[in-house]
């Protein structure tokens, strides 16, 4: 006995010596496990941000080779790849997501969420414009810079060929109804001006300057939008006989998801030439940076103060949740935007994240991010409204506020119409320019940094767009907790007014009386017949 009670205090000791050893085994395996697991989970995020890094480090170890324009195209090869197979699913995507959005919701629905989306994009785009604007009076980056012009850095003198403001604002309502639905997808409908000779009877010879309508390759997202919203509606008008037509456009969006969950894995390599061949193309960014560096800090420091504190702060107003949480889960749509420089090309990446990764309604994401990659475009406006500043202060032109209201109204309404692709925004300055009557003539230094700037634009645009899908998506779930709290009162309630009429109405207490004789005397009568 006494030698088996050693034993049991020898193991008891041995187990008290090894206990710590085995307890820290485990926490190294738990934590590896841990860190194997999380890799797992952010495989796609870890990947993404390694390819920006690794496309830095190649391009500016690549610079130094001097490549030919034909060297830099094979090396960019990769990266238009992953552009091409982005902007493939662009229009199934767009088409089918809307239809289905719009069928799933009723008409109160669709119209509520409509109008809070539509007061969010407006509200926000107008601060941002507001806030480029300040931003402009307070760093003033086009203060000493009259010296700058394009020749001297080297830069191309062509500028785009500006509009009337009329004429673009008649464009836009134009490409809401487009003509035929098959065009839309790769043309959009667009103003052009011929000048037509004229003599007077007095002799003198007069130029006159007449708008004629063409169509520019581009895709007509606008038209699409529209016509798939409209469909969507009518189908749930159908009721029964669109149930077929719905379910296919269901399941073509579930299929179109499934094709961007596997294009999302070639998106490190792509975004690594992207980025890579953007920096061997660059020829003296130095020289740009220090003459227009004061311009591109205050474009980048407008998004950063509109992205980062103005936006996270509407969301947590509207939520009270954490808005750095949310974004976190979208670290790879928002470094897709970095490199591409194109919301529309960010689309399909970021209705996959807000999903999966932010437990977003499908029917919200899919209803509000296609709408809000059209029409909000936060990052641009800011840019626009940035340049417009720029340029007055470059020909040393005071704005009145007269000119300021009109900035910030046109910038607004133009950045609706502006394309979701690499240099959208820059035909768009164009209009500010023309409505508060500044020459067009240095575009060209905007274009000279707009790779630059747009990166930061584009990344602003899908931001405000995702968080105001979460915005969208807490009203939501809130407003069917109310309706959930409501009925279950209401049954509550009507429980107890049950039990109450039962014991204080007389016709309930005649019946239950009437009942209790019958069953009282049913066993007599019962007796009786025995």
């Amino acid at each position: 006995m006494e030698a088996a009670d050693e034993e049991k205090a020898g193991n008891g000791r041995n187990g008290r010596a090894g206990g710590p050893a085995a307890a820290e085994q485990r926490g190294g395996g738990g934590r590896l496990r841990g860190c194997w697991g999380f890799l797992r989970r952010n495989a796609l995020v870890v990947l993404t941000v390694s390819g920006v890094v690794a496309g830095v480090a190649l391009g500016a170890a690549v610079r130094g080779a001097a490549l030919s324009p034909a060297q830099v195209a094979y090396l960019a090869f990769p990266g238009e790849l992953l552009l091409r197979m982005l902007r493939m699913v662009i229009l199934p995507l767009v088409v089918c997501s809307l239809v289905s959005g719009a069928a799933s919701l009723d008409t109160r629905s669709l119209g509520r969420l409509g109008g809070i989306a539509l007061g969010y994009f407006l509200g926000t785009t107008l601060l941002a414009s507001g806030l480029a604007v300040a931003l402009g009076f307070i760093v003033r980056p086009g203060a000493g810079a009259s010296a700058l012009n394009a020749p001297g850095l080297g830069l191309p003198g062509g500028v785009p060929t500006s509009k009337e403001t009329v004429d673009s604002f008649l464009d836009l309502v134009r490409n809401l109804f487009p003509g035929n639905l098959v065009a839309a997808a790769f043309r959009t409908y667009a103003t052009e001006y011929k000048m037509l000779l004229r003599n007077t009877t007095s002799g003198n010879v007069t130029w006159e300057k007449i708008p004629v309508g063409t169509e520019i390759e581009g895709m007509n997202i606008l038209g699409l939008v529209l016509f798939a919203l409209v469909l969507g509606v009518a189908l749930k008008k159908l009721g029964q006989e669109g149930e077929d037509l719905i379910r296919f456009f269901n399941s073509f969006n579930e299929a179109t998801m499934v094709l961007v969950s596997w294009i999302m894995w070639y998106v490190p390599i792509g975004i690594m030439f992207l980025v890579g061949s953007k920096i061997v193309e660059m020829e003296d960014i130095v020289l740009l940076v220090t003459s227009l560096g004061k311009y591109i800090f205050a474009s980048i420091l407008g998004h950063f103060i509109h992205g980062g504190i103005i936006l996270p702060l509407i969301y947590f107003a509207s939520t009270r949740q954490n808005p750095y949480r949310f974004l976190l889960g979208l670290i790879t749509p928002l470094a897709t935007a970095f490199a591409t420089c194109s919301s529309s090309a960010t689309l399909p990446s970021m209705i996959k994240c807000i999903e999966e990764n932010n437990g977003v309604d499908k029917r919200i994401s899919r209803f509000i991010l296609p709408i809000g990659a059209t029409v909000n475009m936060d990052g641009a406006a800011i840019f626009q409204c940035m340049a417009a500043v720029f340029i007055a202060q470059l020909n040393n032109v005071d704005l009145n506020p007269g000119q300021i209201f009109t900035i910030l109204v046109t910038a607004t309404a133009s950045s609706v119409g502006a394309a979701g692709v690499p240099a959208g925004g820059v035909l768009t300055i164009a209009i500010i320019l023309e409505a508060i009557g500044l020459p067009t003539n240095d575009l060209s230094l905007i274009l000279a940094v707009d790779w630059i700037v747009d990166r930061t634009t584009t990344v602003v645009n899908v931001e405000g767009d995702a968080l105001g899908a979460g915005i969208l998506n807490y009203l939501n779930e809130k407003e069917k907790k109310d309706k959930e709290q409501e009925l279950k009162e209401v049954k509550v309630e009507a429980v107890a007014n049950s039990k109450s009429e039962g014991e204080t109405s007389p016709l309930v207490t005649h019946k239950n009386q009437v009942s209790n004789t019958t069953s009282t005397a049913d066993p007599e009568s019962k007796e009786s017949v025995l």
